[in-house]
């Protein structure tokens, strides 16, 4: 069975886009090499053999709209069976060639980074049903994690099974973290045999279609009361970066807000430095992490994953940033959950 969609519509929309951009860089044509860019001009494409890994083809895209894929000897009958679709053509090279480098004169796709990065941003309807049935999908696999895992496992069996039930989704797991209660303020608990004991976090980045979806989620074995002031001004922490998420506004003033907002409730000036914030999201886990100063807009429809962070207590869910407001996409209505400023927030799974 092919894993691609050959009925999407959505590549050449794309095409147009980057015809646009090389039109206004007055560049011939641009030779796209990553796995950000690969997945979404060709609607999902898996673009790589290690989860994570470097892309096995490479593609450029032509003024006048015409693509050249340019694959490795072992993957090219896979990708053409399997992954690519649309009008290309395609250029074999051996299993141990350039895919840097182009067919044709172009431009790096770094040097028109900024542009195709925009280019992606906005998201087609298409890709915002996608976001949205494979964030549903998530949330209750991860429900269904910690409603099962058990105080005596080891976070990497937490971590294990959340494996399995992205999996069981059609998504293959990007991040996979785990943190018991020893660890559950290491800013990136990638996984060890330490039991999960009486609290535990676990942290997910699904992919399917190209898109991922990122979340954490809290699970209790035991009262967890002295957690609860933090849990509750760190929702506050976030419910001001949500609400400064807005098309139009620079990222650069949506990390102003941000860093205001953790001294504003408590945590002190410089929390938000002890932890990379998260960022505009879409066909790569965060593209990019917004660091200060980075100026791109928000986009009129942007999938966007903040994951405010201090010790003991975490926060991420993707969202969708509209005009008409911010959308939770990683939610499941059976986990248990309170309102912040009419949005739907996450609170720690009781299982005690």
């Amino acid at each position: 069975m092919a894993y691609r969609n050959d009925a999407n519509p959505d590549h050449t929309i794309k095409v147009d886009r980057i015809r646009t951009i090389l039109s206004d860089h007055g560049r011939p044509a641009v030779h796209l090499t990553s796995a950000a860019a690969l997945a979404w001009l060709f609607d999902g494409a898996r673009t790589a053999v290690p989860l994570g890994g470097a892309p096995v083809f490479s593609a450029t895209v032509e003024a006048d709209g015409s693509v050249t894929v340019t694959a490795l000897a072992n993957e090219i009958d896979r990708l053409r069976d399997e992954e690519v679709a649309g009008d290309v053509a395609w250029r074999e090279i051996p299993w141990y060639g350039a895919l840097a480098e182009s067919p044709v004169p172009a431009a790096a796709e770094a040097e028109l980074g900024a542009a195709l990065r925009d280019a992606r941003a906005d998201l087609l309807p298409s890709e915002i049903e996608r976001y949205r049935a494979l964030g549903a999908d998530t949330a209750r696999a991860v429900t269904a994690a910690l409603e099962g895992a058990d105080p005596s496992w080891s976070e990497r069996q937490l971590a294990g099974y959340l494996a399995e039930l992205a999996y069981g989704i059609g998504a293959e797991p990007g991040v996979l973290l785990a943190a018991g209660a020893s660890r559950g303020s290491v800013q990136h608990p990638i996984p060890t045999d330490a039991p999960l004991g009486e609290r535990a976090m676990a942290v997910i980045t699904t992919v399917r279609d190209g898109v991922h979806v990122s979340m954490s989620r809290w699970v209790t074995f035991a009262d967890h009361d002295r957690f609860a002031d933090t849990e509750a001004r760190l929702l506050e922490v976030e419910a001001d970066i949500l609400d400064a998420t807005v098309p139009g506004a620079s990222f650069a003033s949506v990390f102003d807000e941000l860093r205001a907002a953790y001294a504003r409730h408590g945590f002190g000036d410089d929390a938000w430095a002890r932890h990379h914030q998260g960022g505009p999201t879409g066909y790569v886990g965060r593209d990019p992490k917004v660091t200060p100063g980075f100026d791109a807009a928000v986009s009129a429809h942007q999938a966007v994953a903040w994951n405010p962070w201090v010790p003991g207590a975490k926060l991420e869910d993707t969202v969708l940033a509209t005009a008409a407001g911010i959308e939770v996409l990683s939610l499941d209505a059976a986990w248990p959950s309170t309102t912040v400023r009419g949005r739907t927030r996450p609170l720690p799974l009781a299982r005690h």
